[in-house]
């Protein structure tokens, strides 16, 4: 790869100093299923690894992906079928090749995850127990532990890196990257959380940086993501340079327990493999309101069944409908879903006896940091893989369950790219040396308040229904926080004590408005972008991708691309 000169924004998160250093080979940031596949093919190829992650090794989403992971490896089923399934639940907008990759290396990349572990559910015949999920036309969804296929995809993963002795450093929030003089990434500064202390900022120095973050649920008031998901991977590479794309197009899943209107945090999810076995989607009279809606009724794609269930709210002037899986009868919850029983219960509600009220709340994040084919970003040695990336694999709606399998896929490639370009360039003898710190604050942090004021005006104005009035108001109110802190600092040098509060809130500004940027400017509905004032899907116009770089003084560029197909990255092009 030549050495083409990256230009950074050169705007970092106002920290101390790093205190202390390690060297590696390769650094992941991320133990969800991603992160944690990636750091154990890096280190099967003799990497030097370190594994960085916000809280616990097994705290991101991995653990609460409930329905399972998509691979075509059922009788009658085939790579094919799931790429049909997958561009159809995309509304136009999967990059084919990017699909393709994914549904033909799954099936082997879920045996090496078994290989490694992990242990799925199996039929009485001995094979692999097949379900089905929305969008999808065969059963192809393996699942473990009837409900709790994430747990121990986590759990086999989590053991694994251990029994390698693969370093991890936990409870660390990831803050920046660093940069060589060359313009290439040098590794990541990140602080360790300790008791009430701001003083563990550190840094890891490496030629190659992993994301694998996971993503932004936190962004938004109501959500199936765990607190951790505050878009940091996606800030931090906004910052490096990076281009993230399709950030407008959030999944909203469609059944999540309600908890009430003022209910905030992370709610429990309600799976979608529980419409798989056959519960239906009622309203208050016991009326079945997706039926003539799509033909596939309550397992359509997920942004149909959101949208059928918010139209049904608006109807009847209701905050929520039901989910009714009476019929299943006790020994078929207990057994296939003992985690959502257990949730419900837990929250009052026996789904063996009554009705479950759910309405949407936001799930997963179809856009990210934009990546080629091996995990590459625009910035030479950054790769990202999982939730916060964009891989093109998605489009503009997520198939169900092909998220577990995009991070096992794409991880895997990453991690034989560095392997190649260490055996290319001899990686080990190269530790990068980072430009010096700058201590002067470059960049406002927020006050931890900010945190829930930005929720408010997303969940308001750019959550499932937007339109051209709601996203306008979110973006001013948005400018205003932003233009606050800024003119804060430049007034009296100051901005919010440095910390992990303050840095996530700050982060989730700087995603809050790229993704109403974006959304603003994709006037159509697609996916799961759903514009109320432009109710139409616009092949002529949007069958293209929104780009998103960060400009030195903070503002946005934006622009679209030219067809649905990912331009190549700058790496791509080196080769």
């Amino acid at each position: 790869m030549s050495q083409h000169r990256h230009t950074s924004t050169g705007i970092r998160l106002h920290a101390p100093a790093p205190g202390w250093s390690i060297s590696a080979d390769v650094v992941v940031v991320g133990s969800g299923v991603a992160g944690l596949t990636a750091a154990l093919r890096c280190e099967a190829a003799g990497l030097n690894t370190v594994v960085v992650t916000k809280a616990r090794l097994d705290d991101g989403s991995t653990r609460w992906a409930q329905g399972g992971i998509a691979a075509a490896l059922g009788e009658g089923d085939s790579p094919d079928q799931h790429l049909d399934d997958t561009l159809v639940a995309g509304a136009g907008l999967c990059d084919e090749e990017a699909v393709r990759i994914l549904v033909t290396e799954g099936p082997d990349a879920v045996r090496r995850l078994i290989e490694t572990g992990a242990r799925f559910d199996e039929s009485s015949e001995g094979g692999l127990e097949l379900t089905r999920e929305g969008g999808h036309h065969r059963r192809r969804i393996a699942h473990a532990g009837g409900d709790a296929t994430g747990a121990e995809i986590s759990r086999a993963l989590v053991e694994a890196v251990r029994a390698r002795g693969v370093r991890t450093i936990e409870n660390a929030l990831v803050l920046d990257l660093l940069w060589d003089a060359e313009g290439r990434t040098a590794g990541v500064t990140l602080h360790v959380m300790g008791e009430g202390q701001h003083d563990g900022v550190g840094a890891v120095h490496a030629p190659a940086v992993v994301l694998a973050t996971g993503g932004m649920g936190q962004v938004y008031s109501a959500t199936t993501n765990p607190s951790v998901s505050t878009g940091d991977g996606v800030a931090l590479a906004l910052r490096a340079g990076a281009e993230v794309s399709d950030l407008e197009f959030v999944q909203f899943h469609p059944t999540v327990l309600f908890l009430g209107p003022e209910a905030e945090g992370q709610q429990p999810l309600v799976s979608e493999a529980v419409r798989g076995e056959g519960a239906h989607l009622v309203d208050a009279d016991g009326v079945r309101f997706m039926l003539g809606r799509h033909e596939l009724a309550e397992l359509a794609p997920r942004d149909i069944v959101a949208k059928g269930i918010m139209r049904r709210m608006q109807e009847r002037d209701a905050e929520h409908m039901y989910l009714d899986a009476r019929h299943f009868g006790a020994e078929m919850w207990e057994h296939r879903f003992p985690t959502i029983l257990a949730a419900c219960r837990a929250h009052g509600i026996d789904p063996v006896t009554e009705p479950i009220p759910v309405a949407p709340a936001a799930h997963y994040a179809s856009g990210g940091v934009r990546t080629d084919s091996h995990g590459r970003t625009t910035v030479p040695g950054l790769y990202a893989c999982g939730e916060v990336a964009c891989t093109g694999v998605h489009g503009a709606n997520r198939l169900a369950s092909n998220s577990l399998l995009e991070g096992l896929v794409y991880a895997e490639r990453i991690a034989a790219d560095i392997a190649a370009s260490r055996a290319g360039d001899g990686l080990h003898a190269r530790v990068p040396e980072p430009l010096p710190h700058r201590e002067t604050p470059e960049h406002p942090l927020l006050s931890p308040e900010a945190r829930f004021t930005i929720q408010r005006i997303m969940s308001r104005g750019a959550g499932v229904l937007r339109s051209a009035e709601s996203l306008a108001r979110a973006a001013d109110q948005l400018q205003r926080l932003h233009t606050d802190a800024r003119d804060t600092l430049a007034e009296n040098g100051k901005t919010a004590e440095p910390g992990v509060d303050t840095w996530e809130a700050t982060n989730l500004l700087c995603v809050a408005r790229v993704l109403v940027a974006a959304a603003q400017l994709r006037e159509e509905t697609r996916g799961c972008h759903w514009r109320e004032d432009r109710p139409e899907r616009d092949d002529t116009a949007w069958r293209r991708h929104i780009v998103v770089r960060l400009n030195p003084d903070r503002t946005l560029a934006v622009h679209t691309t030219d067809t649905a197909d990912f331009p190549p990255t700058r790496q791509q092009q080196e080769q």
